[in-house]
């Protein structure tokens, strides 16, 4: 049973009962990521995540973690594009000590200046571990070359100077314009009602909010169709493609997910059988979609032997072609239908997983995500109208690319 209700300040609670589970997760789901930061401010999202672990009014960062980790639970927080989500998991029977917790780092974070410049170095160094890790560093530049360097195209954990410059008042001012109710969902999902999510919620976050008059920022996308390369020593070369997808919430998002899965969403797709298995250029081959409020993508990604990179991607492209020019058999297609079917299923089995669903949703578009809908969509799709959205809609003669090699 899923229920929502919206509070007088434009906060969103929802709740997701799952029966047989003895746990509940909660999250905060706010509305800010590096989609919305300016050059100047880029990685501020991801730095007020770190700093909110970092001591309250009243605990350490050290009895943050103590007071967790003492009734068998867990809290961690993560920043994407258009997000930012703090969550915590727990025992059902020690549910509000949990969300005590996650709610008192979230309105009570001091941001201490010593605890700020440590912090700084530990931001850092995951900087500098994005930049050794090729393949993440590949999909970063992909970003750039397909919406530009601002936005989207930005990178989430943002440049080292800026870190380094991030001020007190740099995060009250970004906290005042974004951690507002109106663009905050309170999320349960597991071993709880209701009335008890209810209760928690208006104990410790519905009336919690010194800020409000939030304003949504304008949405901008302009897509480049780049290319960006950098090189590296590296023994593997890193390929990455993107073309044009589709939005979060579009109409057509169920027919992406089924090309992607087709295409190179797992061991029997396409990209897979014939890179890796046939031909033998490349251990790491896939597709995935990434979806945001007004836009997506639909991306390839290859780590290849550098001699064979020109090779390779020419057997990529050549097969992409192939998948436009003759779509999928009736085979492919089921497979394709019943992996996210199942991946929807198997995700309904998770509390964890529940509680982001239903709060992406619910901030996205201020509607309750219905899974039977969902499901019933999907089973609506048929091979025709598939290969005719991929003939008639699916635009594969442009694209950004991205390279990480010697």
């Amino acid at each position: 049973m899923i229920k929502q209700k919206t509070y007088n300040n434009g906060l969103k609670m929802i709740v997701k009962r799952l029966d047989g589970v003895f746990s509940v997760s909660t999250g905060i789901l706010v509305g800010a990521g590096s989609r919305y930061e300016t050059p100047q401010n880029n990685g501020i999202s991801h730095y007020i995540e770190h700093m909110m672990f970092k001591g309250t009014d009243k605990r350490t960062a050290f009895e943050i973690s103590e007071a967790i980790d003492g009734i068998g639970g867990q809290i961690n927080a993560f920043t994407t594009k258009e997000t930012t989500c703090y969550y915590v998991k727990s025992t059902a029977e020690h549910t509000e000590e949990a969300v005590e917790v996650l709610a008192d780092i979230f309105f009570n974070s001091r941001f201490a200046d010593e605890e700020a410049e440590r912090e700084k170095g530990v931001i850092i160094e995951e900087i500098n571990m994005n930049e050794d890790t090729p393949d993440d560093l590949c999909m970063d530049l992909l970003a750039e070359a397909h919406f530009g360097r601002t936005g989207l195209g930005a990178t989430i954990l943002g440049p080292a100077e800026n870190v380094r410059s991030f001020a007190k008042n740099d995060v009250f001012e970004y906290l005042n314009k974004f951690y507002c109710p109106e663009n905050v969902v309170i999320s349960f999902a597991g071993n709880i009602t209701f009335e008890q999510a209810e209760e928690l919620t208006e104990k410790y976050f519905a009336n919690s909010f010194s800020r409000g008059g939030y304003t949504p920022p304008e949405l901008k996308n302009a897509v480049h169709f780049g290319s960006e390369f950098k090189k590296k020593d590296i023994e593997q070369a890193h390929i990455a493609l993107a073309y044009n997808g589709c939005a979060y919430a579009d109409d057509y998002n169920d027919y992406f997910m089924l090309l992607n899965a087709a295409l190179g969403g797992g061991m029997s797709s396409v990209l897979f059988r014939k890179v890796r298995e046939e031909l033998g250029l490349a251990y790491s081959v896939y597709s995935y979609i990434s979806t945001y409020k007004d836009c997506g993508a639909l991306c390839v990604y290859a780590g290849v032997n550098p001699q064979k990179a020109d090779v390779a991607l020419g057997c990529i492209l050549d097969e992409i072609k192939k998948f436009k020019k003759n779509g999928l058999s009736e085979m492919e297609f089921a497979r394709a239908k019943e992996q996210i079917k199942g991946g929807f299923i198997f995700g309904q089995e998770s509390n964890a997983s529940q509680m982001l669903l239903y709060a992406k949703y619910l901030l996205y578009t201020g509607k309750v995500f219905d899974f039977n809908e969902r499901i019933n969509g999907i089973n609506a799709i048929t091979v025709d109208k598939l290969n005719a959205f991929i003939t008639e809609r699916l635009d594969l003669e442009r694209y950004s690319i991205a390279k990480v090699s010697k």
